[in-house]
């Protein structure tokens, strides 16, 4: 028996991503809809078959952009699923990876064995096929410990923005409201943010003042972690 071919699959090991979004104060979710195979017509996770001439990461990067258009971000791993029954017609191992971004930065484009590919509410998912909703309850309460544990929101909101917008992007994951002055205090502490000494331009209500994140601190935070009790 010969080596396998670099572009066959391995057709017991799987990749699925979590690829979180923010948006108008509500975190979504990306999800495909399958065009072929035991699931055809399904909302699911992004996901598809690791071949022999690929490293993991490598693999969830080229799913990820056959099928939702979506490339040049950063997955991290999360965990590899591997109960007996995930899969009904043969057992599948799947490594689940996830990201972070803003979804205004991306234009979604379905393709190889997605017709369709949207961003859903994270509150207002569909029945998802396999144990796809498992994954997704366990990369989401990963989603809330990371939080409380290390700076987040550079991927997910624009250069500048506003303390509520950063704010309602905490409320969001940690599904709680927070109190305005508690928050700000919390976070002047940490020495996060740098003012633009610029207002909001074209909005209705009065103009709020625009921060920005300070790159060298962001990254030291993740480094060291922090304990954000909020």
């Amino acid at each position: 028996m010969g080596k396998p071919r670099a572009d066959s699959i391995i057709d017991a090991l799987s990749i699925d991503c979590l690829i979180f979004g923010f948006k108008n104060g509500r975190l979504d979710i990306l999800l495909v809809k399958h065009a072929t195979g035991i699931s055809k017509g399904k909302w699911a996770l992004p996901g598809g078959w690791i071949t022999y001439g690929e490293s993991v990461d490598s693999a969830a990067n080229r799913i990820l952009k056959s099928l939702t258009g979506i490339s040049n971000i950063y997955l991290e791993q999360l965990k590899t699923f591997g109960e007996p029954d995930r899969y009904p017609t043969k057992r599948v191992i799947t490594i689940a990876y996830f990201a972070l971004v803003n979804e205004e930065h991306y234009s979604l484009i379905p393709g190889f064995t997605a017709s369709d590919a949207q961003w859903f509410n994270i509150h207002e998912v569909p029945k998802l096929p396999y144990d796809h909703a498992s994954i997704l309850t366990y990369g989401f309460n990963h989603l809330k410990h990371k939080v409380r544990h290390e700076p987040i929101g550079f991927n997910l909101l624009p250069e500048k923005f506003t303390l509520l917008r950063l704010q309602e992007l905490y409320e969001a994951i940690l599904e709680t409201q927070l109190d305005k002055s508690n928050f700000r205090r919390k976070l002047s502490k940490m020495k996060l943010l740098k003012e633009c000494h610029e207002k909001q331009k074209d909005v209705s209500h009065r103009a709020a003042a625009l921060f920005r994140f300070d790159k060298q601190v962001y990254d030291q935070l993740k480094r060291d972690g922090i304990a954000f009790e909020l």
